[in-house]
């Protein structure tokens, strides 16, 4: 892998892309309507386009949802609660967020009662601990389970836990992402920006290459998004499931044909705090719908 940033020449973009020609040279194709996504007939409406945040000027005026990219029957699913086929994993994560597991006897519930009082929670993931360590929001989840409940860790990428982090999101949903960038989170931060322009693997791609030269192109069947996470986790058409956010990440350096990450890593903590950030204003969507 490289480690290093490097300036994006059109040389090395011609190369980086020299599998799929069609796509041109940093050809930003804004998309044709930003009409917001409205929910369950008009209960929830959530806007698809809002100013970039300041530390994005020079780069985006505005930023869209990975909504607006995506077809018309995939966009559907996301309009009505009872056709989202995220939604029935958002119900067993609510009831694993009642159940009574460990040592302790507790469930979720015994210390934070109904799932509501998690609404605000999501739009501020990542974010510092009172250690001074970035802990994403299923480290919070694992680290109410070993102390509180003397319960087993969940898997990072199970089942279980995506189903609990979906239930959580939509709590905040319609809320705005607000993730802490300065102060102790700084560091990270910076870390995180690191890693999104460093170019990975054998094809030398790194997630501005795609998410920021090339959103609104298309590289094969794929519409390219402007890689918002605002919508995590997602329910993916492709895997016909929930997804987390650095299960994707994992996936995308994969496919640059490099060693990947694991899961839960300090680096995907990082990376994952600056692309969160990148969407700072965009409305908490989970569980979204994508492809």
């Amino acid at each position: 892998m490289m480690v290093s940033i490097h300036l994006y020449t059109r040389a090395a973009l011609v190369s980086a892309f020299a599998l799929v020609p069609a796509l041109p040279i940093m050809a930003e194709t804004e998309p044709e309507t930003t009409d917001p996504i409205v929910i369950n007939g008009g209960e929830i409406e959530l806007p698809t386009a809002v100013p970039a945040p300041a530390h994005l000027d020079g780069v985006f005026d505005q930023i869209y949802s990975g909504w607006l990219f995506r077809d018309s029957e995939t966009q559907a699913m996301q309009l009505d609660d009872f056709e989202n086929p995220g939604m029935i994993f958002v119900d067993q994560g609510i009831d694993d967020w009642n159940a009574v597991e460990g040592e302790a006897g507790k469930s979720c519930a015994s210390c934070h009662e109904e799932i509501e009082s998690m609404k605000g929670v999501r739009a501020v993931m990542p974010k510092v601990n009172g250690n001074g360590e970035l802990w994403s929001l299923e480290d919070y989840i694992n680290d109410c389970r070993t102390n509180r409940m003397q319960a087993e860790a969940l898997d990072w990428d199970g089942d279980r836990m995506k189903n609990l982090t979906a239930a959580i999101s939509v709590q905040s949903r319609g809320m705005p992402m607000n993730v802490a960038i300065d102060g102790s989170a700084k560091p990270f931060w910076e870390k995180g920006k690191e890693m999104y322009y460093t170019r990975y693997g054998q094809l030398e791609l790194a997630c501005a290459n795609c998410h920021e030269d090339h959103y609104g192109d298309w590289i094969r069947a794929d519409h390219l998004s402007q890689g918002m996470t605002n919508g995590f986790p997602v329910y993916r058409l492709k895997q016909a499931a929930l997804v987390s956010q650095h299960n994707r990440f994992r996936g995308c350096i994969r496919d640059t044909r490099a060693e990947t990450f694991p899961m839960g890593s300090d680096e995907f903590r990082a990376l994952e705090l600056y692309v969160a950030s990148r969407g700072n204003g965009l409305p908490v969507e989970g569980v979204s719908v994508r492809h």
